[in-house]
């Protein structure tokens, strides 16, 4: 890629967006509260309580305090069982070794295993640090003190957030209300042949998830009535389902323009209904008899929809642990190789007593990777970010801090600078590391105390600290057990041929009502696929694949879209027609990819023989 091309995809990459501005004034607003609490209180650690607002809020107002309210309790109840632990580490070092390396491995397996998510890494973060500090101070009293310390780290930041988005977030009612109208204007665009094929996409590859936040949160605190909060529980599973059927009705030979229209005025209905609260099924729209042909399947869904119906099955991931959280060793991988980056860290600036870079240490549980594309493409983002949250710290220290002299004044410079790195941050997942490492780098050289400071060797230590924790992150991820994105993409694509074969036959007489239930699990994996795919330009040359190899993985989640809209909005009335066919097909592609995958085996082996 050209320098021009490149500025151009980055200017496009930090245009603004609804809501950007709102997310990162939010971010920012939140961070200089945070920073104030901390010098008020003279709690240690202000940078690293500022850091994770950064890297813990979303868009999604529900999702960002569901995390941050399990994040208290998750951490609670870490720093409970390590007082109890405190005294067999005191003076041990082997005990520490133990307990960080223990508690971080179970909490980041649970992490990338399970729904847990980004807290697992904050928790395992917390757990490390704590240890560490512990054997800092081996002594009773002051290490428990270190351990009240890094529990106020992690719960300040935590309380400010969620007072804050309590008060100025938006409503996860108002947004769940929102989120569903855009959708069915989307769909009523769509069946007009209107829609943006982009939109579509997205809204697909989105699927379920931030509405599932946002309702969970009003369940929670009973933010809603309980008959609309069913509606907006069915409605949020049935328009989805209505996503599926505008992409089939596209591929669809037979244009009725009738029976798009009539579909087409129910959403907007619907639209309507949800913002203002009402009941889909209290809006009248003229009948109309669909034709026998795929536009009939829609029918099903247009029932259930205004009868709030929920669907009948569930998908695989419907629980806490994902699918093959016991059966896929990568997840334990993930976790050893993130614990021993940590580790190393640790003994490197202990060994050395450098005890400034031990944000070393910290950099490995908050930019944990994931394959080895993901690792190289992500890297880049992390260094420049790193350089450039760097420049602007160091920048502030020298041309502002001489003149600051209170809180308030290095509030609003924690306010600047986490504004641009949120800009950044909220944006597509192409720049995003970027902006987190900006925040981090930024955040780490100006909050130096609880107070303005303008010490600028303790910011370059933990600037050399952040790109010392990269380093070996980077060596960690792509020399000991490398996974590459072939690998990864592979066994994603076997998993969900596996249980889809399964499902067929274990539910021989499945209708296509019952394939529209599970959709949203089989297109949400085949999108998953398509950007793992993407960052297969970004592994060495030994992980890469022959072309031909590469050609079956790009095209097989086309085959299997296109499989699956068959049989959730089939072009007959009559199942049997087509169940063989189908039953055929999954077979041939299952043997394509067992096929691809032992070539895989082959090319990995020669690669490595060479090497």
């Amino acid at each position: 890629m050209s320098a021009a091309a490149l500025w151009q995809a980055i200017k496009v990459e930090l245009v603004p967006f609804e809501g950007r501005l709102g997310m990162a004034w939010r971010v920012a607003a939140i961070c200089s509260l945070t920073a104030m609490m901390f010098m008020i209180y003279q709690i240690p650690l202000v940078a690293i309580g500022c850091y994770l607002v950064l890297f813990l809020i979303r868009p999604n107002t529900a999702e960002s305090m569901l995390m941050a309210l399990g994040i208290c309790v998750l951490v609670s109840v870490a720093v409970v069982m390590l007082f109890m632990l405190t005294r067999l580490a005191v003076e041990s070092p082997l005990w520490i070794m133990t307990i960080i390396a223990v508690g971080s491995f179970l909490f980041l397996y649970l992490g990338v295993a399970s729904k847990l998510g980004p807290a697992g890494s904050i928790v395992a973060l917390v757990v490390a640090f704590i240890m560490t500090l512990v054997g800092y101070v081996p002594f009773g009293e002051v290490a428990t003190r270190a351990i009240l310390y890094a529990w106020l780290m992690t719960l300040v930041p935590m309380g400010v957030l969620l007072a804050f988005l309590a008060v100025v977030g938006p409503s996860p009612r108002k947004l769940t209300r929102q989120r569903l109208a855009e959708r069915l204007r989307l769909i009523a665009a769509a069946l007009r042949q209107k829609a943006d094929p982009t939109a579509l996409e997205t809204a697909l590859r989105e699927g379920n998830d931030f509405l599932t936040k946002t309702i969970i949160f009003v369940k929670l605190f009973s933010l809603s009535a309980r008959a609309e909060l069913q509606r907006m529980q069915a409605l949020q599973h049935n328009s989805y389902q209505l996503l599926l059927a505008c992409k089939a009705l596209a591929r669809s030979p037979q244009r009725d323009d009738a029976s798009a229209e009539w579909l087409a005025q129910r959403c907007e209905a619907w639209a309507t209904a949800v913002v203002e609260g009402q009941a889909a099924s209290d809006i009248e729209v003229p009948a109309l008899v669909l034709p026998t042909t795929a536009w009939k399947r829609v029918g099903y869904v247009v029932e259930r929809m205004a009868e709030a119906m929920p669907p009948q099955e569930k998908s695989p991931t419907s629980g806490f642990f994902l699918p093959d959280a016991r059966t896929n060793p990568t997840y334990q991988y993930y976790a050893l190789k993130t614990t021993a980056a940590a580790i190393i860290c640790y003994l490197v600036y202990t060994a050395l007593q450098w005890q400034d870079i031990h944000t070393a240490m910290i950099t490995c549980y908050v930019v944990a990777l994931g394959t080895t594309g993901e690792t190289v493409h992500k890297l880049t983002l992390r260094i420049v970010g790193c350089l450039i949250g760097a420049a602007l710290g160091v920048g502030s220290i020298l041309l502002l801090m001489p003149y600051m002299t209170s809180i308030g004044q290095l509030m609003l410079l924690v306010f600047a600078g986490t504004l641009c790195a949120a800009w950044v941050s909220v944006g597509s997942e192409r720049i995003s590391y970027a902006g987190v490492q900006i925040g981090l780098a930024f955040l780490l050289t100006v909050l130096q105390g609880f107070g303005p400071d303008v010490e600028l060797s303790v910011a370059m230590d933990r600037i050399l600290g952040v790109l010392l924790g990269n380093a070996v992150m980077y060596v960690m991820f792509t020399r000991v057990w490398p996974w590459s994105t072939s690998k990864a993409v592979t066994q994603r694509l076997q998993q969900l041929l596996g249980w889809w074969k399964e499902q067929a036959a274990r539910q021989p007489t499945w209708q296509a009502a019952q394939w529209q239930d599970v959709g949203e699990y089989i297109v949400g994996e085949i999108a998953t696929v398509r950007e793992q795919l993407v960052m297969r330009h970004f592994e060495p040359t030994a992980l890469r694949l022959a072309t031909q190899q590469q050609q079956v993985l790009l095209a097989m989640p086309d085959a299997l879209e296109a499989l699956y809209l068959q049989m959730a909005f089939p072009p007959t009335d009559v199942a049997s027609e087509q169940g063989s066919t189908i039953e055929q097909a999954l077979d041939a592609l299952e043997q394509q990819l067992q096929d691809s995958a032992t070539e895989q085996e082959g090319t990995w082996g020669m690669a490595k023989g060479q090497e």
